[in-house]
C-alpha cells in the first residue's frame, strides 16, 4: 500500500508539473483577437486599440503599442488584415510563433470625432490658390491667418474639403473659405488669409548723375527684387529720360526724379511770327507777335499786328502759329 501511494503521488506530481508547463508555455506567447469593425478617437491606430490581447504581460505591454498606421484625411477608413498585422508585432521582435490570432481576418478602422488640423487647411488652401492664383507676377504667397483646429463630432465616410476665393479689399492679399462637407452638408468652415509677394524691377544709379542729363544702361542699371506690391502696369524703363535734380550714386529711381525731356523752345516772347490759318484749300496768314513764349504743340497767346486782337494759337513744328480759338 505504501509503495502504490508513493508511485499515485509521484504520477500527480509529474501530471501536475506538466500542467504547469503547458500554462506557462501559453503564458510566453500572445492570444489577439480583432473585431471587424472599430472607431477611435485618435487618428493613429495602436494595437491595443483594436484588438484584446491575453498573454505574457511584457508581450502584452510592447504589442499595445504598436502603431498600425494613420487615418490621413478625414472620413477616412483604414483596414488591417493579419498579414500586416503579424509584419509589425515581427518588427518590434515578436515572431508570428508566439501568437495565435482568432476573429475577424481584418479590422475596418475609422475615426471618431475626426479633427482637422489648421496645417491640413492651409495645405489645402495653398493648392487651390497655385491653380487660381490672381493677376500679377506672385512668385511666393505666404498665410498670414491661419485658422484653429476642427473638430467634427461623429463618425463620417466622405468628409470634403471645398475652398473658395473671397473677396479681399487689399491688392496684395486673397482670402480663401474652405468648407467642410460630408453627405452634400456643410458641417464646418475655416478661412485663411494670403500675403502675396511679386517679382519687380528696380533702376539703380552706377555714378552720380547730374540734373538734367539723360538716363542711359551707362548711368543705370535695372535690377530684380521682390516686392510686397505689384509693379504698376505702365512700368518701363526710364532710359532717355531727364533727370529732374542731381542724384548720388546707388539711388534707387523713383518716378517724381525724372520725366520727359523738355521739348525746345521754337518761339519767344516780343517774337514776330507768322498766323496761318488753312480752310478750304485756302491758306490764310497774318503777322503776328508772340505775348508767350511756346515749344511745338504748345498754346500760346499771339497779337494780331493788324487788327490788334489777341487770338490763342498752337505752334507748328516750323515755328508758325495755328489759330484754335
Amino acid at each position: 500500500m505504501r509503495r502504490t501511494d508513493a508511485v499515485i503521488t509521484v504520477a500527480c506530481l509529474l501530471v501536475s508539473a506538466g500542467v504547469r508547463a503547458s500554462d506557462q508555455g501559453k503564458d510566453n506567447g500572445l492570444r489577439i483577437y480583432l473585431p471587424r469593425e472599430i472607431v477611435i478617437e485618435a487618428n493613429t491606430p495602436k494595437l491595443g486599440q483594436i484588438g484584446i490581447i491575453n498573454g505574457d504581460a511584457g508581450l502584452v505591454s510592447r504589442a499595445e503599442e504598436i502603431a498600425l498606421g494613420r487615418i490621413m484625411s478625414p472620413g477616412q477608413e483604414l483596414t488591417i488584415d493579419r498579414q500586416m498585422l503579424l509584419g509589425r508585432l515581427a518588427y518590434s521582435g515578436i515572431p508570428a510563433s508566439k501568437v495565435r490570432l482568432s476573429g475577424a481576418e481584418r479590422v475596418k478602422v475609422r475615426q471618431k470625432g475626426h479633427t482637422i488640423r489648421q496645417e491640413e487647411f492651409v495645405d489645402a488652401a495653398k493648392l487651390y490658390l497655385s491653380k487660381n492664383l490672381p493677376a500679377g507676377a506672385i512668385c511666393q504667397s505666404d498665410p498670414i491667418r491661419v485658422p484653429d483646429d476642427l473638430t467634427i463630432e461623429g463618425v463620417y465616410k466622405d468628409i470634403r474639403l471645398v475652398p473658395r476665393m473671397l473677396s479681399s479689399g487689399a491688392v496684395n492679399q486673397t482670402r480663401i473659405q474652405m468648407s467642410v462637407m460630408a453627405g452634400g452638408k456643410e458641417i464646418g468652415r475655416r478661412q485663411i488669409s494670403f500675403q502675396h509677394k511679386y517679382e519687380c524691377l528696380k533702376v539703380v544709379t552706377l555714378s552720380d548723375i547730374a540734373a538734367g542729363a539723360t538716363i542711359s544702361p551707362e548711368n543705370v542699371k535695372v535690377e530684380k527684387i521682390i516686392s510686397n506690391y505689384p509693379a504698376a502696369s505702365d512700368w518701363s524703363s526710364p532710359y532717355g529720360l531727364i533727370t529732374r535734380r542731381a542724384l548720388a550714386e546707388g539711388t534707387v529711381l523713383q518716378p517724381n526724379m525724372f520725366g520727359p525731356a523738355k521739348p525746345a523752345v521754337l518761339v519767344k516772347r516780343n517774337q514776330s511770327v507768322v498766323i496761318q490759318l488753312e480752310a478750304g484749300g485756302l491758306v490764310v496768314t497774318a503777322v503776328g507777335r508772340m505775348l508767350d513764349e511756346g515749344a511745338a504743340g504748345d498754346l500760346v497767346r499771339v497779337r494780331n499786328v493788324d487788327s490788334q486782337r489777341v487770338i490763342i494759337g498752337k505752334v507748328n513744328e516750323d515755328g508758325t502759329v495755328e489759330p484754335v480759338l
